[in-house]
């Protein structure tokens, strides 16, 4: 049995994939930016919640250049969880629904059970990519990281050779394009129906493989724009954010089909 006709097997019968155009996710931020400018104080106090929370990891976390990027490469992990409420607000606006920032909570309990157990997969990928971490780390500098100091400020190939660099870049990346495709359009999809967190990853794997260029684009422009966030030291964060937030739920919309 092909991979394609496996995961129509086991998507619910209502549910259908769309085919969309390979620049279609500039449309998408287009849509959630217009959802961002339409909900300011609700939108961006979700981008000021999320920034804080990652600015406090990152102080804790920034002695040392290895464990502060596997807190950046965690933060990308769970990123889709936390933009449940930005979700939220859009699906909220599509139905002409009164929004705001106490509204924008209910996206957490509507299917509470699937979303726990959604965010339960996320962070345990977090882990795992911790524990990838430390061992990579130990295994190419022994135990004993360098100073954040020395490699930011230094010479950093003085300091982390390119096939220590290599490594720890294609174990990270293979764990972050298996969430990504697990969690493209997970989150939109729990909040807007009564399905299981299993159901909701297996529609985001179909998605990406019916259209496989496009989510390419997708990620690319998800990648892109979070570097934004950390070249502006997280005060672009504040928004895009929320921008991908929204955009997300646009996504969703535009892949996904519900036939009821």
């Amino acid at each position: 049995m092909s991979v394609q006709s496996h995961l129509n097997y086991k998507i619910p019968s209502q549910f259908s994939m769309q085919d969309v155009s390979l620049l279609r996710p500039f449309h998408w931020l287009s849509k959630g930016w217009r959802d961002l400018i339409h909900n300011p104080a609700a939108s961006l106090a979700h981008g000021l919640i999320v920034t804080a929370i990652f600015l406090i990891a990152l102080l804790i976390t920034s002695r040392h250049v290895y464990v502060l990027a596997a807190v950046i490469s965690g933060f990308m992990l769970i990123g889709p969880i936390m933009a449940a409420g930005l979700c939220e607000i859009s699906r909220q606006r599509q139905k002409e629904s009164p929004v705001s920032f106490d509204s924008s909570l209910n996206g957490l309990s509507r299917n509470q059970t699937a979303l726990i157990r959604f965010a339960s997969m996320l962070l345990g990928f977090s882990v795992l990519w911790f524990f990838l971490s430390a061992l990579v780390l130990l295994a190419t500098v022994g135990n004993v990281a360098p100073a954040l100091s020395e490699t930011l400020w230094g010479d950093f190939f003085a300091v982390v050779a390119p096939m220590q660099l290599a490594l720890y870049l294609i174990v990270g990346g293979l764990l972050a394009c298996l969430v990504y495709v697990m969690s493209v359009v997970s989150v939109p999809a729990i909040i807007d129906n009564q399905i299981t967190a299993m159901n909701a990853m297996i529609i985001s794997i179909q998605v990406v493989v019916s259209n496989s260029l496009t989510m390419l684009v997708w990620a690319s422009l998800i990648v892109l724009l979070m570097g934004i966030s950390l070249a502006t030291f997280l005060i672009g964060m504040i928004v895009i954010y929320p921008l991908l937030g929204h955009a997300s739920w646009h996504a969703y919309r535009d892949l996904v089909k519900n036939n009821d």
